[in-house]
């Protein structure tokens, strides 16, 4: 009797250690992860119809702005430039007191590239807006997280980080 218990006991261990042998380590599992999502990434930017929606603002001398709670985005295509982002910063010519809405343009940007480098893309663009000539820099990482730089010839820079993300289709109702 002590010899069964003995062998259904080793044969026990023998299953549970296969078991779990077979599951892949979370190392693993993260650099597959990381992986998936540079595919993912890759896609949408050779696709050049993105958007991206900041995080936080770091305005020029200024402190970083939380924009969780802000609507902001920057569509991208290369045929169409829109913005919705806001500005926080000094304005020097052509920007009333108190009447600034922010970044909002639209347009066909009047240059658009995209350059693979190592680790990321370099997206440059140059749109005109109603009154001033926008100025656009976008690094992307792999993993989706990208920084957004915008300069004008009536504002300081300004820069913000977030992600890029696939443009939503609006249903119509």
């Amino acid at each position: 009797m002590n010899a069964k218990r003995i062998i259904g006991l080793i044969l026990c261990l023998f299953v549970f250690t296969v078991g779990f042998s077979q599951e892949k380590p979370k190392k693993q599992l993260r650099a597959e992860r990381k992986i998936e999502k540079a595919k993912q990434i890759a896609i949408l930017v050779d696709s050049k119809e993105f958007v991206f929606v900041g995080k936080r603002a770091f305005p020029q001398g200024l402190r970083t702005v939380d924009l969780t709670t802000n609507t902001n985005f920057i569509e991208f295509k290369p045929d169409f430039i829109k913005s919705e982002m806001p500005f926080f910063g000094r304005g020097y010519s052509g920007i009333g007191y108190g009447g600034d809405s922010g970044l909002k343009f639209e347009g066909k940007p009047l240059e658009f590239s995209i350059v693979k480098a190592k680790k990321t893309y370099e997206l440059n663009a140059r749109v005109k807006g109603e009154s001033d000539v926008f100025r656009i820099t976008l690094s992307i990482l792999e993993e989706g997280g990208a920084t957004l730089t915008i300069n004008s010839n009536n504002r300081s820079p300004i820069s913000y980080y977030g992600e890029i993300s696939k443009i939503e289709k609006k249903v119509d109702k």
